[in-house]
């Protein structure tokens, strides 16, 4: 019997679990805290959590997944949650991943300690107040964590504390706009598998940890800390050899580029815009392939490279010409090889620009009045360094005083070779023997320089402190060391005819009453140039932290459980278009891109489809929020000129979206590739509706729609054609809402290189002016049969949009860079130079400059030669695209076994495929 009631107890316990584990009954804790949390969140209808005390079901409640009655998921971003979170959230100790970001949540956020299973956990974009002092303690398994844009501890700031360096399996840690304090923990230097670190907008100061040095990270971000600053040099960049963005801007960053940092062959993207950076910009840079580079707003100096880049900015700096190329006059190389080797202090690193020294105010430096420097006088500045032997092509240089610093190493001999020099001053610093061999015309102080010796406080009654000290090899030459140094010399060319001292003297005397009024006179010149140029954007903008449109009356999103979003668009089911694309064959593939590959389909009435495959490998919180922005922006505008979205399918890693079919594809395949396809060109006609088309597209969504909207990614791979040639805008993954009282935004950069405006490459803001730039780019495709940008064309052709506007000067040049397929007759001459000046209007660098697209529709109306009132676009949200809902909507009635919506969130499927933050 006791046997008996044994077995009885272990049948018992035994079908208990086994019920926990079919029926999905929930753990009575893991309960308690989603229930504490619905209790906190101050809309809970938003949730959709039915009453009761079983998140896991059956059914499973929204957003909610769970194993084994564990929750090991939470997924409710996007919801626009406001509330707060229960402090017992750390009691799901099963919880692998938790998705909270782009809510209203607040209060104290919760401790996460102990939650030894956590792998994600994105919270950014909330308006959480206080981190707990225990948050991090005891993560072990976490990988990704993103807490940006939350305003913890606001008044006064926190700083990371050390149990962040014990989280040995961390890849991404991101947390932008936290109030974060102090300096960078030395600790993010040594976690071997951290590859993403990004801390900007916070309030960190300090220098970059040396602990970096060789630091395997991939994107380091520490851009626009407020309250100074970061600090100091960054000369352990140049052995991160793994970095792939590198934003530095922002700071008070200072000192000279590190001569390796050509040898970061994975950098892509630089930004070292606003910092205090000085010195020619080394060949290693120039030389890197890089897709952004950003050198703004800091003290640069000497002559402009050609950079490799395809997108280079380097305005407001002290560079001595103003274009890539042109060389800085002899002396100015001279004395920037001087300011080298003493470091560039600031104090003179911030007024020695120009390409004259003798015009404007070098400070320490006067000149004759032909315009040679005869006298450096740079006393009791604490410079530091070596004297450097390039002084030698001044070869009018008559006094240099340099007493009174901490310069150090041995006095360059080849100085001895100016044969105008007749003070060289060197009191109080720390030079060493042996001393050149001067002339008895020049006339050596050394006092105060404990390492020479034998060298009185005064010199030789015939004003020369005398030979005798030469190299150590007691003759008094110094052919050694100058020998060393005119092995391998700047080569500059004879700037200077010889003057005798007593004529120089009296020369500076006699002018010396007329140089102080000059330059008292410029001294009231730069210091209104420089008012006026602090109203430029000497700071980079700071970029915005949401950079994916969410319309703000949205209601659900993607992978949500619902069935339909709230404006309408339909969610279908992928097994269907599985089918209609025959399981994504092959042999239906239209194209590919970044975001995956795009397939025929045809129903079973005929009608054919385009149907978009996110590709496994590509699903990133990147793509996703492209698919996503998708969705939502053509589900909020119709145009006859844009590509109409006809539904999306989300199920498990399936992410499909399905569009109109476009017979002809992209107009890229018509300009760039039509003889590889064995397609007819376009004519002048065809290309004039199209360019038209497309204006009309953008005017809708610049100023029609409801809203003003920027594409952000137009170009002619974007543009679909019908089976008559119509153009239909495509792609609107990157699209932007514009603030409606400004229109215009800061944002990350994105979009294609060639077609980018400038002002956008450079800083990041974006109005509808950067479509209208790479709208004109499409323009000038149009006319030239030539892609944006092609590293096989010749260096001065490579970039379409600035060889176009020398082309386009010249009506001949003009008529002569046309495609050759359009064989263009006399006829259509007036045509094509109207088409070019619309173009070159677009592409105008000042986007102030540059029309509105309305603007281009008229001029292009003018253009076309006849149109049919059944070809007019329909200007409103009334246009409706095919009846394919209809049909996916029939097939998602009769055919329910097939059509599921995942309800967890997009990341939990994959969470383990990728390691990058939460987009912001």
């Amino acid at each position: 019997m006791q046997n008996m009631q044994k077995g009885f107890c272990i049948f018992t316990l035994v079908l208990v679990s086994f019920l926990n584990i079919v029926c999905g009954l929930t753990d009575p804790g893991d309960a308690k805290v989603l229930n504490d949390f619905r209790n906190g969140i101050e809309n809970p209808e938003v949730l959709k959590w039915p009453k009761g005390n079983d998140p896991c079901g059956p059914p499973q409640w929204q957003y909610v997944i769970c194993s084994k009655g564990k929750v090991t998921q939470i997924q409710t971003k996007n919801l626009g949650l406001k509330g707060t979170l229960p402090g017992n959230f750390n009691k799901l100790d099963k919880l692998e991943n938790v998705g909270l970001q782009n809510n209203f949540l607040h209060g104290t956020l919760p401790s996460f300690s102990g939650l030894s299973n956590l792998q994600f956990a994105y919270l950014g974009n909330n308006s959480f107040e206080t981190m707990p002092s225990d948050f991090f303690n005891g993560l072990s398994s976490v990988r990704v964590l993103s807490l940006d844009n939350n305003p913890f501890n606001k008044s006064s700031g926190w700083s990371l504390p050390s149990a962040v360096g014990e989280l040995s399996q961390l890849m991404n840690f991101s947390c932008s706009s936290c109030n974060i304090v102090g300096h960078i923990p030395d600790y993010f230097g040594e976690l071997k598998s951290l590859s993403t670190l990004k801390l900007g907008y916070n309030r960190l100061s300090g220098e970059i940890p040396s602990a970096f040095n060789n630091s395997m990270l991939q994107v380091l971000w520490l851009n626009n800390q407020d309250g100074g600053g970061l600090s100091g040099s960054i000369d352990v960049i140049g052995s991160m050899v793994g970095l792939t963005s590198l934003w530095l801007h922002g700071n008070q960053f200072s000192g000279p580029l590190p001569d390796n940092i050509g040898t970061l062959t994975s950098l892509n993207d630089l930004n070292l815009n606003g910092n205090k950076f000085v010195g020619t910009i080394p060949p290693g840079l120039a030389n890197m392939n890089l897709k952004m580079l950003n050198l703004n707003n800091n003290m640069f100096m000497g002559s402009i490279p050609y950079f490799k880049a395809a997108s280079a900015s380097f305005d407001y700096n002290s560079f001595c010409q103003p274009r890539p190329g042109d060389k800085c006059a002899p002396q100015v190389n001279a004395l920037l090889d001087f300011l080298h080797d003493i470091g560039y202090p600031p104090i003179l690193a911030s007024e020695w620009t120009g390409n004259d020294p003798c015009k404007g105010r070098w400070r320490g430096i006067s000149c004759s009045p032909d315009g040679k420097v005869t006298v450096i006088n740079l006393q009791k500045l604490n410079l530091n360094g070596t004297l450097s032997p390039s002084l030698v092509y001044l070869d009018s240089l008559l006094e240099v005083y340099l007493g009174g610093n901490n310069l150090h190493g041995k006095i360059p001999a080849n100085l001895s070779e100016l044969k105008n020099l007749k003070l060289l001053d060197l009191t109080g610093n720390s030079f060493e023997p042996p001393i050149p061999n001067f002339s008895s015309s020049t006339k050596l102080i050394v006092n105060g320089n404990s390492k020479i010796t034998g060298v009185g406080a005064s010199s030789d009654s015939n004003g020369s402190s005398g030979g005798g000290g030469g190299d150590g090899d007691g003759d008094g030459s110094s052919t050694s060391s100058s020998g060393s140094f005119l092995g391998s010399p700047r080569s500059y060319p004879e700037d200077a005819k010889n003057h005798s001292g007593s004529k120089a003297r009296l020369i500076l005397l006699l002018t010396g009453s007329a140089l102080a009024v000059v330059i008292g006179l410029f001294l009231v010149f730069l210091i209104v140039k420089r008012k006026k140029s602090n109203k430029k954007d000497a700071a980079d903008v700071k970029f915005s932290s949401r950079d994916v449109y969410t319309h703000p009356t949205s209601g659900n999103r993607l992978g949500e459980g619902s069935s339909s979003l709230d404006n309408g668009n339909l969610a279908c089911s992928a097994q269907v278009l599985r089918e209609v694309t025959n399981n994504f064959a092959e042999e239906n593939e239209l194209g590919r891109g970044g975001f995956g590959a795009v397939y025929k389909g045809e129903l079973v009435n005929g009608t054919q489809i385009a149907v978009k495959r996110m590709e496994a490998g590509v699903i990133s919180s990147k793509a996703l929020d492209e698919f996503e922005a998708e969705i939502t922006v053509l589900s909020e505008v119709r145009h006859r000129h844009l590509v109409s979205l006809l539904g999306f399918a989300v199920e498990g890693n399936e992410r499909l979206l399905v569009y109109e079919y476009m017979p002809e594809g992209a107009l890229s395949r018509y300009l760039f590739k039509w003889k590889s396809l064995h397609l007819e060109p376009l004519s002048w006609r065809k290309r004039l509706i199209i360019a038209l088309d497309v204006a009309r597209g953008m005017e809708y969504l610049h100023s029609m729609a409801h809203q003003s909207f920027i594409h952000r990614d137009l170009k002619s791979a974007n543009i679909l054609l019908s089976d008559d040639f119509r153009a239909k805008v495509a792609d609107f993954g990157l699209v932007k809402l514009a603030p409606d009282a400004e229109r215009s935004l800061c944002t990350r950069l994105a979009g294609t290189f060639g077609y980018l405006a400038p002002e956008y490459a450079a800083t990041g803001k974006i109005t509808t002016k950067v479509d209208v730039f790479s709208y004109g780019v499409v323009l000038i495709e149009l006319l030239t049969g030539l892609i944006a940008l092609d590293d096989q064309r010749s260096e001065e052709s490579r970039y379409l949009a600035e060889w176009f506007w020398k082309m386009k000067l010249d009506k001949q040049k003009l008529l002569a860079a046309l495609d050759p397929v359009l064989a263009v007759k006399e006829d259509s001459y007036d045509s094509i130079f109207t088409i070019a000046e619309l173009a070159a209007h677009c592409t105008t660098k000042d986007p102030n400059n540059r029309p509105e697209m309305g603007y281009a529709v008229n001029v292009l109306s003018l253009q076309v030669e006849k149109w049919y009132p059944g070809e007019e676009p329909v200007q409103d949200q009334s246009y409706k695209p095919p009846d394919l809902r209809d049909m996916l909507k029939l097939w998602q009635e009769t055919d329910t076994k097939n059509f599921s919506l995942i309800n967890e969130d997009s990341r939990g499927s994959i969470a383990t495929k990728f390691t990058s933050t939460d987009a912001r």
